[in-house]
């Protein structure tokens, strides 16, 4: 497969995959009329030289943009409404959301409230949508790490202050109208970064290909992902100049990102609670997690482990092969073995439980886990999980 070659795709948004494809983007605006964006990103991304190469780009093709960066590693929902002031206050658009994970859930976050009265949270995607409301703002979404892989839904992941709980939003009717993948946005990416948002995307594929529902699309581009990971996420890691095979990790991360329309699994559920609790970051407390859910769900995913393991590793597996196979690439990642090596305590186990459960995320892991399971996982994983 040709990863220096510029393509795009239609389903299940436009997509645009190639190097330097990033250079296209004030012609993407001005075929869709776009004419004030507002540029969101996280405070970690908004430094870095591609997003002031790309506000001048806009700027020089007479697109009058501005940019809002005030997005924590874990979005916090008055950085959202600060958003949308911002929003308001240039006369804005259109929001063009690019980063990490953090960075493109503000901006989608911010897309979904923007032009309407309703509050953050009434778009909690567990209520039912809201059936009136003003017409969303044209996003375009640029993830900058092969990891989230959320840049072809409305989907963010943002903290509810309140109730300190990671919470999802979204809505049916809000899609980005195109998503750019360029994989030279990546190549500055620090290895540790690479590593945790590379094992985000694994764990994508690992979880949404696990969930027991009927949706062979998911499934198929889960499977897809899971090879182009298995085949890049070593070398990126070693070598993380090969442009090829950021491009084969951007594909995947994208791949598997649409994959978990399907649902995700307790991975997440914890992780999703975990965050919001110690403000870890999320692809590295997955990464550590990994390993405990597997367990956990062995006999639950039983019929499903031969598959990933084929499209890991090409060839066939048993869970014991899969398991160690997994363990062995967290070692050679760098990732810790623990949740207290991150800064997670023992003092907050069962608060963490609870909220796990509450979470979407668990509602589809293939083995149903009680209160007082999650509080034995949680709490074995702050000392060790592999």
């Amino acid at each position: 497969m040709d990863f220096l070659s510029n393509t795009d795709w239609s389903f299940p948004i436009p997509i645009y995959y190639g190097p330097d494809r990033i250079k296209e983007l004030p012609n993407l605006c001005k075929l869709n009329n776009l004419k004030r964006p507002l540029v969101v990103t996280d405070r970690g991304t908004k430094t870095l030289p591609f997003i002031n190469g790309l506000l001048k780009d806009l700027n020089n093709s007479h697109i009058t943009c501005n940019l809002f960066s005030e997005i924590s590693p874990n979005p916090l929902d008055k950085e959202i409404n600060n958003g949308k002031l911002a929003f308001k206050n240039g006369s804005h658009d259109s929001i063009i959301a690019i980063g990490g994970g953090s960075g493109m859930d503000g901006g989608k976050a911010i897309s979904l409230i923007a032009n309407n009265p309703q509050g953050l949270w009434e778009f909690d995607y567990d209520k039912p949508p809201i059936t009136k409301l003003n017409n969303f703002p044209p996003l375009i979404c640029i993830p900058t790490t092969a990891g989230t892989g959320a840049e072809t839904e409305s989907t963010a992941m943002i903290t509810n202050s309140e109730l300190g709980m990671k919470l999802c939003i979204w809505h049916p009717n809000q899609k980005p109208i195109a998503a750019i993948l360029d994989p030279k946005l990546t190549l500055g990416l620090p290895k540790p970064l690479t590593a945790w948002t590379g094992v985000d995307a694994l764990v994508h594929g690992i979880e949404a290909y696990s969930v027991n529902s009927l949706y062979s699309v998911a499934d198929g581009m889960a499977l897809e992902g899971l090879k182009l990971i298995g085949s890049h996420l070593s070398e990126v890691y070693q070598n993380p100049d090969n442009i090829a095979s950021r491009g084969g990790m951007l594909i995947g991360s994208c791949l598997t990102g649409i994959s978990f329309l399907k649902g995700l699994g307790l991975v997440h559920a914890i992780s999703h609670m975990v965050g919001a609790v110690y403000n870890t970051q999320h692809g590295l407390t997955n990464a550590i997690l990994l390993p405990k859910i597997l367990q956990f769900n062995k006999n639950a995913i039983s019929q499903k482990i031969n598959f990933m393991h084929f499209a890991l590793y090409e060839k066939p597996g048993k869970f014991d092969d899969l398991y160690s196979n997994i363990c062995n690439l967290l070692d050679d990642l760098e990732i810790p073995d623990g949740l207290g090596k991150i800064g997670v305590k023992n003092d907050k186990i069962n608060e963490l439980a609870i909220k796990s459960n509450k979470d979407a995320a668990a509602l589809t892991n293939p083995r149903v886990a009680s209160i007082n399971e999650l509080e034995s996982i949680i709490k074995d994983s702050v000392l060790k999980t592999r």
